[in-house]
């Protein structure tokens, strides 16, 4: 019997839409077609099973799958036994307490001896004991925003990305108690075989990964500025120095984080870089 792996995946929205897209740049090739509740990769050894995300924790934690990509904020409301081995960098987003829009907040004491509605009874819970609030949290399972307009709860708990929904329902985000993100999670009693293959897909990952964070530069500087512009540049051990045709000039290649190329990019100019190119990286391995 050929040995895989299961992964669990959210079968529809935003989260399966990146979850995939990572998977595809790991160029691990499977077909998921519409209404696929499972799949195998053709040259990789892995099977997908598409859950909803809310049942992914438990199904990774009961050892029906062996790796799951999951909120944070579904992990951490499950609460179940399960080993988190990497925060993955996308489907941002934050659990917020809001109230109508008329309302004037005076701070989290607002809350006291209100009503809440949320689908997120635990971390709404646990939020406001540690802050010493007491409120009456009902739990609901989808909608959320209209709670307050039918008179159920004075405010609401959910997750915000644009907070365009809280205002088309009269509503305004007032406290953030919880930022969340994808990530990929493990049964905690995984074979040393499922192991390896694990660890094999983690490698993938972290290459594309450190690919998407960091640009391959290239340049045209004065032989008189290198100096300064390898300072600027450094790069992974050293950049790469290659004489152009044009005598006293040569051109710099190196890989740098995207963030430190904006943070010096008016430095590089000062110091004569010319025909500068970022380019982007697809993978990288170091």
């Amino acid at each position: 019997m050929e040995k895989i792996i299961r992964i669990a995946v959210q079968k529809s929205g935003r989260l399966s839409e990146d979850s995939l897209k990572l998977i595809k740049e790991c160029g691990i090739k499977f077909y998921n077609g519409t209404g696929k509740l499972k799949s195998t990769s053709t040259n990789f050894p892995i099977e997908f099973l598409f859950l909803r995300d809310d049942d992914i924790p438990g199904y990774v934690s009961d050892g029906v799958a062996d790796l799951g990509i999951v909120g944070e904020n579904e992990l951490v409301e499950k609460n179940k036994e399960v080993e988190t081995l990497k925060k993955l960098g996308f489907s941002k987003c934050r659990l917020s307490l809001a109230i109508p829009k008329g309302e004037k907040y005076t701070g989290i004491d607002y809350f006291e001896g209100k009503n809440i509605a949320t689908s997120y009874p635990k971390i709404l819970g646990d939020y406001l004991q540690k802050k010493n609030i007491n409120a009456e949290i009902h739990e609901i399972s989808g909608s959320v925003e209209i709670a307050p307009s039918i008179g159920l709860a004075e405010g609401i708990c959910d997750i915000v990305s644009s907070g365009s929904t809280l205002m088309m329902n009269g509503l305004k985000e007032v406290e953030e108690i919880f930022n969340s993100e994808a990530v990929l999670i493990a049964n905690k009693e995984l074979a040393d075989w499922k192991k390896e293959i694990v660890d094999k897909l983690l490698f993938r990952i972290n290459a594309v990964q450190k690919g998407k964070s960091n640009k391959y530069v290239l340049l045209n500087a004065p032989n008189e500025s290198l100096d300064k512009i390898i300072s600027l540049i450094p790069g992974m051990r050293s950049p790469t120095i290659l004489p152009l045709a044009q005598k006293g000039w040569s051109s710099v290649h190196s890989v740098i984080s995207e963030d430190q190329f904006w943070e010096n990019i008016e430095e590089l100019r000062t110091a004569g870089a010319e025909g500068i190119l970022v380019v982007p990286i697809e993978k990288m391995v170091i």
